[in-house]
């Protein structure tokens, strides 16, 4: 079993969720969008990794298909979608990404199996608290997603570094760690 070290959310961080669920709500939809298109980045980037884009293909597609979810829950809620207000997680984890091959390869898929499981962790937390049971079952199945492709980018970095990658996403995780301690609670999965 391939471990991912993560610290666990701020609990207080459900309260500022769920005092604004159509903000994460609007939010979640451009994080699964983001995600269908980091998953397809790779496809782009690495044509000639036919496993890891077999892989990372099948998971854009679900991936898209949660975006279809989230927008028909936005719809059923009269919620109507915002702009991207960008990530500033997402990309202070990019930042740690090594810049030269195949070291850039191991970090992207380190990077988003991260963002993968933090999205997977708030998810199930929101599901165990949202009143709404429809909202929560399908925020339940969300995570249970997230946590899929979680582990499908912690197999094609182990594939791809058998030696390293658990070091490195050891660091990676720290990074991580420091970083979610250090942004402020908001209505947002990230």
């Amino acid at each position: 079993m391939l471990v991912l070290p993560l610290t666990p959310t701020d609990p207080r961080w459900v309260d500022v969720a769920l005092s604004d669920l159509d903000a994460v709500h609007r939010d979640h939809l451009h994080c699964e969008r983001k995600a269908a298109q980091s998953a397809l980045s790779l496809v782009r980037s690495y044509p000639e990794r036919e496993h890891v884009v077999a892989a990372v293909a099948r998971l854009a597609h679900e991936e898209t298909a949660h975006v279809v979810q989230v927008s028909q829950l936005l719809a059923r809620r009269g919620t109507a979608p915002t702009y991207d207000l960008g990530d500033d997680y997402a990309a202070a984890l990019r930042e740690h990404v090594r810049k030269r091959e195949p070291e850039r390869l191991l970090d992207r898929l380190l990077v988003f199996a991260l963002i993968e499981a933090r999205s997977a962790e708030r998810l199930a937390l929101l599901a165990a608290a949202i009143p709404d049971e429809a909202t929560a079952h399908l925020y339940a199945g969300l995570a249970s997603a997230e946590v899929r492709h979680r582990d499908t980018f912690l197999e094609l970095a182990a594939e791809v570094a058998p030696d390293g990658w658990e070091a490195r996403a050891a660091e990676l995780a720290a990074h991580e760690s420091a970083l979610v301690a250090a942004l402020p609670l908001r209505p947002r999965i990230h």
